[in-house]
């Protein structure tokens, strides 16, 4: 079993920056992948970025590819995600998501995660 605690988000500006941590409880052998969702109301949740632990692989979806970036600090096992320029599209709330797959691949699909955190909400105004 896995607890995933989500902290960090709040309110900023258009262009702004925000940290979100997930400090991850329980067996560390299940957060071999490691990734952050977002869903906005009425809005399908949407992965953002994937965490691979061994090679330290990291994924984004497009669309933060260049502002957020994803890590992991395995003596505290904590991800994070850093998040610079953000957008008022990007309010939402923020997940953290955990799991250990078969094929060793770290999905953009929710379906792939079984441990999730509680949420914690960032929104962006212009």
């Amino acid at each position: 079993q896995v607890q995933l605690v989500e902290s960090g988000g709040g309110s900023v500006q258009a262009g702004g920056s925000l940290r979100l941590s997930c400090a991850a409880f329980g067996d560390s052998y299940s957060t071999y992948c490691m990734a952050w969702f977002r869903q906005a109301p009425g809005k399908p949740r949407e992965g953002v970025a994937t965490f691979r632990d061994g090679d330290d692989y990291t994924q984004y979806v497009d669309s933060v590819k260049g502002r957020f970036t994803i890590s992991k600090d395995n003596a505290k096992n904590t991800l994070y995600l850093q998040m610079n320029g953000l957008k008022p599209e990007e309010t939402a709330e923020y997940y953290c998501a955990a799991d250990t797959p078969r094929s060793g691949y770290c999905s953009f699909r929710s379906i792939e995660y079984k441990y999730w955190g509680q949420g914690t909400q960032v929104t962006v105004s212009s």
